[in-house]
This record gives C-alpha cells, structure tokens and sequence, in this order.
C-alpha cells in the first residue's frame, strides 16, 4: 500500500495522528466512534503497519508481517460432479440395502432350522425394521444441503417402534427382533471391506 492510497482513505488522518487509547483524541481533533474506524483486509494490514512506521519514523525499514496472505483455495463444484456424487451415493445405498437383505435372508434361514418359527419370524421382522431405519436415514443424509443442515429424528422412531411392537405382539420376541435389527452393522462393515 503506497502513502497515496493511504491518503485517499476516508480516516487516515484520524488513524495516524493526534490518537490516544480508547478512541478520543488529544483535544486538537474530534472523537472517532467505532463505526467510523476503517477495518482494513488482512493483506493491507501489513502495507498499512509498514506505510504507518515508514511515515511517522522518516526512514524506510523493512517490517514482519502481521498476518501472512493466505489464498482461498476453492474448487468450483459443478452440476454434473454434484450428480455425479449423488449417483455414487445412490448406488451404495443399494450395495448396503442388498448386503443388508442377504445377510438378514441368511440369519433368518438359520434361525428357522436352529430355533422355532416364532425365533425366525421376530429376526425377520427386526430385519425389515433395520432396512426401513437404513432407507429413512439415508433419505435423510441425501437432502443435507441447501438449507438443510442436519438429518433428521424421523428414522429413530423405528426401533421405538419394534421395541413397542415386540413387547405388546405375542408372537414376536424382543430379544431376536432387536438382533434382527442390527443385522444392518455387519452389512455395512462387509460393504466397507468389500469397498476396499
């Protein structure tokens, strides 16, 4: 920043001379409120400081930078990478809803011949429980954005709901119903080895 500029600006002779703390000056010029002092961008904080020793000490000196210049480092996003995302994120949510399906098939088929009836039927359910809580959460993350800045409590209510469902239903267990449930966990821990 040159003297020139530094004196084209609308308070510079309020900012060099005749200051003391808190604001007021000395009597020889008027106060300067808050609104009216000059706020100044980090890079012309350092030509100011250097032009403001340079004036007030007569000699030209080289002076440390206050702040260091940083360069906004931004990636334009367009439509199509913004689709494109959206398109890999819509096909993992259909790689985990099937591993979720087959390993759940699996566990439910297994519990038929280890246990009785009333056993696979619970995990079943419990399984489809977890499907539904994975689809509503993964409709909740998929409209973060825009003026959505979190997911939403909608998708907690289904293991409130099976819970409640299991104790009051006769013919459903709570315990394989919940085991069912979390049958969505090892879905996604085999997806994310798979993915590796």
């Amino acid at each position: 920043m040159d003297l020139g500029r530094l004196q084209a600006l609308p308070d510079a002779s309020k900012i060099t001379s005749g200051m003391t703390a808190g604001g007021v000056s000395n009597g020889s010029r008027q106060v300067v409120s808050p609104a009216s002092t000059v706020v100044f961008p980090p890079h012309d904080i350092n030509d100011l400081r250097a032009t403001l020793l340079r004036d007030l000490s007569g000699r030209s000196s080289e002076v440390p930078l206050l702040i260091q210049p940083v360069e906004p480092v931004t990636a334009p996003q367009t439509e199509a990478t913004l689709a494109n995302g959206m398109e890999d994120y819509a096909r993992l949510q259909r790689r985990i809803l099937l591993a979720t399906l087959i390993l759940s098939a699996f566990a439910v088929v297994l519990a038929a011949f280890l246990f009785d009836r009333s056993t696979a039927l619970s995990l079943a359910v419990g399984a489809l429980a977890g499907m539904l809580y994975m689809r509503l959460l993964a409709r909740s993350v998929a409209r973060i954005g825009g003026d959505k800045r979190s997911v939403g409590k909608s998708q907690l209510l289904v293991p409130i709901v099976l819970v409640l469902a299991a104790s009051r239903l006769p013919f459903l267990e709570i315990v394989p119903s919940l085991v069912g449930f979390l049958l969505y966990k090892p879905a996604l821990i085999l997806q994310a080895l798979t993915d590796r």
